[in-house]
């Protein structure tokens, strides 16, 4: 029941956006399909001509993106921070928070651990901690859990198109949203509300019904052994 509202809920978004009423309309596209759609900042130029036909986008056109949310971990939050600090911003253009807990290495045990990470990361917590503070951007400070569950529990919604400085991001992704990996100069462009740019990916084609996660990563790595194509599964729900 969970699912059917989630799609019901992300179908609603899909029908009010510019994309789905000018371009897309009667056409099969996929969930993470329409949710990048809604998030276009100009429907007008990037789909420009594709009428509702699916093929003359994909693997065909480069969309701009509006993002929602951004969220960041302590290793990889640092640089991206420093370099914002030179935008002349006085906050960020978009909700976004830093997690303190990838600098915590397990040794011995939960509180000795997290006790060593203070003392030797003092330095870092305290410049994430001020940074957050100074541009509107929430701080998990160390020991509040890993920053994929708590991007689950708090902020992860139907419809949202996030990023994350992790490659592990894509678990939010599970609560019918869609989020993305991105390394530290996307995230500042996230900051200061720079339009994300994708490349609309092709498709390999359907999935059976409950094919087996292992078997569709397997064919797919069949099918790009080198890592260079950008190609997704299409997968209908059964409900």
């Amino acid at each position: 029941m969970y699912i059917l509202r989630v799609c019901r809920g992300m179908q609603n978004c899909w029908r009010s956006s510019r994309a789905y009423e000018h371009f897309c309309k009667g056409a099969p596209w996929t969930l993470a399909e329409k949710i990048l759609y809604t998030h276009l900042l100009n429907p007008a130029v990037d789909l420009a001509g594709a009428g509702a036909d699916p093929s003359k986008v994909r693997g065909a056109r480069y969309l701009r993106l509006g993002v929602d949310r951004l969220a960041m971990q302590d290793a990889s939050a640092q640089m991206a921070l420093l370099q914002f600090m030179t935008c002349g911003m006085s906050q960020s253009a978009v909700p976004a928070s830093v997690h303190c807990d990838h600098l915590i290495q397990a040794y011995e045990g939960a509180q000795a651990d997290l006790q060593r990470s203070l003392e030797t990361q003092h330095e870092v917590f305290a410049f994430l901690e001020s940074a957050c503070r100074k541009y509107g951007i929430e701080f998990w400070r160390p020991g509040s859990g890993i920053i994929h569950q708590i991007v689950l529990e708090n902020y992860a919604a139907p419809g949202l198109l996030m990023l994350g400085t992790d490659s592990h991001t894509p678990n939010a992704s599970g609560l019918g949203c869609l989020a993305i990996g991105v390394g530290g100069a996307d995230a500042v462009d996230a900051l200061t509300a720079t339009p994300l740019g994708v490349a609309c990916a092709e498709s390999l084609g359907r999935a059976s019904a409950w094919k087996a996660v292992a078997v569709v990563l397997g064919q797919g790595c069949d099918s790009a052994p080198d890592g260079r194509a950008y190609r997704a599964w299409r997968h209908r729900l059964h409900c």
